[in-house]
């Protein structure tokens, strides 16, 4: 076998070492964790109106607890899972609940698409990427990239994509979840901060 290959698949195994399944252990679940208060400077008050958010939307790989993990260094186009680790809900429900959150501790009425009235910003997110990214044998990062969309009836309002990298603190499914919830955390807040300084928000929430 050529050196390169032999160190590319010694490394492979060591990381699927901790991610193969093994009989009886249990398995392990995760979430974001508890919303704490956002460290980045809240917007002026009244800088959000009442906004309608529908529930993020992504790839069907999302559409489940399974946690995905890749390792770019050597083999970027294949997604694999840890076979002991889950998510307490699929990460897209997971997002949708964390983004609400995020938007109603920065001072929007946060709406559902059955209460709003005519004239509401309904916001839409659509995930590009969410997952563990391992740019090492030891060193990988939580990527969390969305574009959001802001209407008003039908007319496209503003759109914009944000992406976060958070590195993670250890090469496990530990390390990558809380490097996840911290780029969630981050977008949530790249997006609270372009709301804040779009018109059409500001101008519903007088009327």
């Amino acid at each position: 076998m050529h050196p390169t290959r032999f160190i590319i698949a010694a490394a492979c195994a060591l990381i699927l070492s901790g991610c193969a399944s093994q009989k009886g252990q249990p398995t392990t679940q995760f979430d974001f964790g508890p919303a704490a208060p956002p460290t980045a400077q809240a917007p002026a008050p009244g800088a959000l109106g009442p906004v309608v958010v529908t529930d993020v939307t992504g790839s069907t790989a999302l559409d489940n607890e399974r946690m995905f993990y890749r390792l770019s260094y050597a083999d970027p186009l294949q997604a694999r899972t840890y076979a002991n680790s889950r998510w307490t809900a699929n990460p897209l429900q997971l997002l949708t609940q964390r983004f609400k959150t995020r938007l109603a501790q920065a001072g929007a009425r946060v709406l559902s698409e059955t209460d709003a009235s005519t004239g509401i910003p309904l916001l839409r997110i659509d995930v590009d990427e969410f997952m563990q990214d391992f740019g090492g044998v030891s060193q990988s990062t939580g990527v969390v990239a969305v574009r959001a969309s802001v209407f008003r009836g039908h007319a496209l309002v503003d759109q914009r994509s944000f992406r976060r990298a958070i590195p993670a603190a250890s090469a496990d499914a530990a390390g990558g979840a809380r490097a996840l919830a911290a780029g969630t955390d981050a977008v949530a807040a790249d997006i609270v901060a372009w709301l804040a300084g779009m018109p059409a928000t500001v101008d519903t929430a007088r009327r």
